[in-house]
């Protein structure tokens, strides 16, 4: 069961830029090993934070525009937005608990 909504370089800026409250982007491709070990939780918290969180993917190898313009280097790199501001990010596959200091820091 998973709340995250797919974005694109298409719709990003409607779906996160001009979201209020608290975004997360997942930038993930479908060959990275790391990506589909935080997947899972992303889609629990996805759950866990519904109504407070919108946790969105966007997939590098599709949408390389949205990618480059945030600097998105390595995958996966979690970008987190307050009402549509860059406030903080996460770089690798890390444990739950550090992605949920993080939902927790930026949501309250």
């Amino acid at each position: 069961m998973s709340n995250a909504i797919v974005v694109t370089d298409g719709d990003f800026a409607a779906q996160v830029e001009q979201a209020p409250g608290l975004t997360v982007v997942d930038f993930w491709a479908a060959w990275c090993g790391p990506c589909r070990m935080i997947a899972p939780i992303l889609d629990q918290l996805s759950v866990e934070y519904a109504g407070k969180v919108k946790v969105t993917k966007l997939d590098v190898d599709s949408n390389q525009a949205t990618s480059t313009k945030f600097n998105v280097r390595s995958i996966p790199t979690l970008l987190f937005f307050k009402d549509g501001q860059l406030v903080d990010q996460v770089v690798g596959a890390v444990p739950k608990a550090a992605l949920v200091a993080k939902f927790a820091q930026h949501s309250a």
